[in-house]
């Protein structure tokens, strides 16, 4: 007689932590394919990105929650109350911490938040390989002092260092069920808001200092061609005419660049020829308009 079947897993993984303590590339190293966006710069997710990962029988589908920080204006209160919404929500919790920065004001409000959660906790310290082990040590007794952690982890997102150990610990820990996506599919995410984030996160690189915070991108429309390529169009919104001077270059020459990168990446995604046009309008006050929030997928309130 054979021996049965492993049963399938499915769980909900959130990922939170500080701007910049490495969510974005934890969850595109274990998908083993780019869903987030990740830039130098600090809060460059701001709504739910749910990416898809399957690690032996186990599905995992992984929320990459923006930063949290100190929110001063409205995306900002929107951006953290979708990370604490991802965390209450999940069946695991994977808080990510800068070994780098340790346990500094951020890192210990969110632990402070996150002690009060339900549910199984996994602690992350990221960026190792740049750390003393000793240092390394005391940080972890610190960090799961304050939070009371069910597992730790020693990683470098970026080089992968003990990313597949995390990843078989949260298989081994989802609940017990089916699938909940095909066995194929990397993101629960419209591919017209996959294409705005590309074309975002080309901004992001290209452009300095706040401007990258004060545009958002969407993608207009989407138009299936006869020869299988696709034609899309974004609107990248920004709300004064000179951050639309500075985001179109001398002469459109930094559209252009942007433009191209972000069409490269979109014809590697898809799989097929792209056809972006980008253009850039002047909408005051975007950050309060309701309808900017749903396309991010982040709630408007007061």
């Amino acid at each position: 007689m054979s021996e049965p079947e492993t049963p399938t897993r499915c769980g909900y993984v959130a990922v939170i932590g500080a701007p910049n303590a490495g969510k974005s590339t934890l969850t595109n190293q274990i998908v083993g394919a780019k869903i987030s966006i990740v830039t130098p710069k600090v809060q460059t997710t701001r709504g739910r990105v749910t990416a898809i990962a399957m690690v032996d029988r186990a599905q995992l589908v992984f929320v990459d929650t923006p930063g949290i920080f100190a929110p001063k204006r409205r995306l900002d209160r929107a951006m953290v109350e979708a990370a604490w919404v991802g965390a209450r929500d999940a069946d695991q919790v994977v808080a990510m911490i800068d070994a780098t920065q340790g346990l500094d004001r951020q890192a210990s409000a969110i632990l402070e938040a996150l002690a009060q959660i339900n549910g199984r906790k996994i602690l992350a310290l990221n960026k190792v390989d740049l750390v003393k082990p000793a240092m390394l040590l005391a940080l972890s007794e610190a960090a799961n002092k304050q939070a009371g952690f069910n597992a730790t982890f020693m990683i470098s997102a970026l080089a992968g260092d003990g990313v597949a150990d995390l990843a078989a610990d949260l298989a081994r820990h989802a609940p017990e069920g089916p699938w909940l996506y095909p066995e194929d599919q990397l993101a629960d995410m419209p591919e017209r808001l996959l294409a705005s984030e590309v074309t975002r996160e080309k901004l992001f690189l290209q452009l300095q200092q706040e401007l990258p915070y004060a545009l958002t991108v969407e993608t207009e429309s989407w138009e299936e061609r006869p020869d299988g390529a696709v034609k899309i169009n974004q609107v990248i919104y920004v709300g004064r005419d000179s951050q639309k001077a500075i985001v179109l270059g001398h002469k459109g020459a930094r559209i252009k660049q942007i433009g191209q990168a972000s069409r490269i990446e979109l014809a590697e995604f898809l799989g097929r020829p792209v056809h972006l046009f980008l253009f850039v309008k002047v909408r005051p006050n975007w950050s309060d308009d309701p309808e900017r929030y749903r396309a991010m997928g982040l709630d408007y309130t007061d």
